[in-house]
């Protein structure tokens, strides 16, 4: 098979939650009585659609979760973990400054082939930048199997004085295996960043002489995000399709990173499509940045929404500020 007829194609996917499920009641009871910020269920669910997350315990990493995601997407897929050559974990959240995710998690894995290991880091876009980024070295023939995942502990990141973003996220992990194949499966990407707006979503720190300089949590204008999510959602979607020679009306689902269901009802409407058609899981996730389109996309697989042979969309929106857009037949 020439290089020139090689596509890559999803073959398993996989995730995986920490146990502790954290309620919007339960946490707006944690905030009031350990930080003094007053917040309740309903007013959550008003502004971001999210009625639940879910944290890792305190010895968790994000490799740990990246591993019980990757070992259900390898089950589904029924291959040898040793067959796997590439492995790429999209995540802002890693164990350590270095060696990366990936090399810890190919570890905890056992693949002891000396495969290539890297993270990506495009914060909530990871995914979707992970997810081209395999499929282009597949295409090349360089490799033959990727194993794809989105892991992060948010959690870690957060302000709890700060109502506006610690309602907000969560942790998790989402992972699919991909192979090079004569059968078309993922058709386009688009990928885009403007550093431009690098303070518009952020955690402005880094660590200098053994201790952190600036800020450790997350910073977000909450406003500024949600405008420039929805335009340039719309837009990336629309630049994949075209570059794949389909319409929007052809998608059998929309899997957008799930941040906010308002961001998300945009991008539908404004693609025409019926809010039925998209993977909704924000309301019991939370944002779980690059691993929420992974999350989104298993649990539709595992239920039996997504069947073999449809055509999904994929996106994201995050930090940097980047974005991204795959179409797939899966």
């Amino acid at each position: 098979m020439s290089n020139r007829s090689l596509h890559s194609r999803i073959i398993g996917t996989g995730s995986y939650l920490p146990p502790r499920r954290v309620s919007n009641g339960e946490l707006a009871h944690i905030l009031s009585t350990e930080h003094g910020v007053e917040t309740s269920d309903a007013w959550i669910v008003e502004r971001t659609g999210i009625a639940a997350r879910h944290f890792a315990d305190a010895h968790v990493a994000s490799s740990d979760l990246a591993r019980e995601a990757a070992l259900r997407a390898i089950e589904a897929a029924d291959v040898d973990p040793q067959s796997i050559d590439l492995i790429i974990v999209a995540t802002s959240t890693p164990d350590y400054v270095f060696p990366s995710t990936a090399c810890l998690l190919q570890n905890k894995l056992g693949i002891t082939n000396q495969c290539a290991a890297f993270d990506m880091q495009a914060v909530c876009s990871g995914f979707v930048y992970a997810l081209a980024t395999a499929d282009g070295l597949l295409k090349s023939g360089v490799h033959k199997r990727a194993l794809v995942v989105g892991a992060e502990t948010f959690s870690r990141l957060l302000d709890f004085k700060d109502r506006t973003t610690c309602v907000l996220f969560g942790d998790g992990a989402g992972a699919v295996v991909l192979e090079a194949s004569g059968e078309p499966g993922i058709l386009a990407s688009a990928l885009h960043a403007d550093g431009s707006h690098v303070g518009m979503l952020c955690v402005p720190g880094n660590v200098n002489g053994g201790v952190v300089q600036g800020s450790a949590f997350l910073h977000m204008d909450g406003q500024a995000v949600f405008k420039l999510a929805v335009s340039v959602l719309d837009k990336v979607a629309r630049e994949a399709l075209e570059r794949a020679g389909c319409e929007a009306g052809q998608l059998d689902w929309l899997i957008p990173h799930q941040a906010n269901i308002r961001i998300m009802q945009s991008t539908c409407k404004r693609l025409g499509l019926p809010p039925e058609k998209m993977v909704v899981t924000v309301h019991e996730h939370g944002n779980t940045s690059a691993a929420s389109v992974p999350l989104a996309l298993d649990a539709a697989v595992r239920d039996g929404r997504i069947q073999r042979g449809q055509l999904l969309m994929l996106e994201g929106v995050g930090g940097g500020f980047t974005w991204g857009a795959t179409l797939l037949r899966y």
